[in-house]
């Protein structure tokens, strides 16, 4: 038995407004299966998944523009969309994380790090020397960091509030080490 839901429980049932869906309608990223003998839309099954991918997509931060193409195309296109969007989050992570360390010097405070959400080298080299690890097992940790996971690693360094120097070197040391131990 397929389940039949009018616009404002389709709307509801996926966390949307009634205005939302009729939207979405309207620009073509999903359509009634059916109308009521009132002439009201009715939704099914099949498009309850297609709404929750949209919504999915929405929650991403997915432009509706590159919704339909993501619904509708490729894996190879879907896969470059998200591609894009991801590489956009990144960038703006990176943004939001230089606004921060520029608010916490202009705090001018090192105690209000310490109560924020903020992980600093300091707070890291201490929380690990705590943790019983010693410098070869820290530039341990750097090597296998950088040779598995290296853009990973830069966006590590970058949230700690490192500059770009000292983040070149401690990237050039750990591919030095990660290619002394193989």
């Amino acid at each position: 038995m397929t389940t039949s839901y009018s616009v404002s429980q389709l709307a509801r049932y996926c966390g949307i407004s009634r205005t939302t869906l009729l939207y979405y309608e309207s620009l073509g990223l999903i359509q009634s299966a059916s109308r009521s003998d009132a002439g009201y839309r009715r939704y099914g099954d099949k498009e309850v998944a297609r709404l929750m991918q949209i919504c999915a997509y929405r929650d991403a931060g997915v432009p509706l523009k590159s919704i339909a193409s993501l619904l509708d195309g490729s894996k190879k296109g879907k896969n470059s969309v998200l591609e894009q969007r991801l590489k956009e989050l990144n960038t703006e992570i990176a943004r939001l994380r230089e606004q921060q360390q520029l608010l916490i010097r202009l705090l001018m405070r090192e105690d209000k790090a310490a109560h924020s959400r903020v992980m600093n080298k300091k707070r890291w080299v201490s929380m690990l020397r705590n943790a019983g690890m010693d410098e070869a097992g820290m530039s341990r940790w750097h090597a296998v960091f950088e040779s598995q996971a290296p853009e990973a690693h830069q966006d590590f360094l970058e949230s700690l509030g490192l500059p770009a120097n000292e983040i070149a070197a401690i990237r050039a040391r750990s591919r030095s080490d990660a290619r002394e131990q193989e």
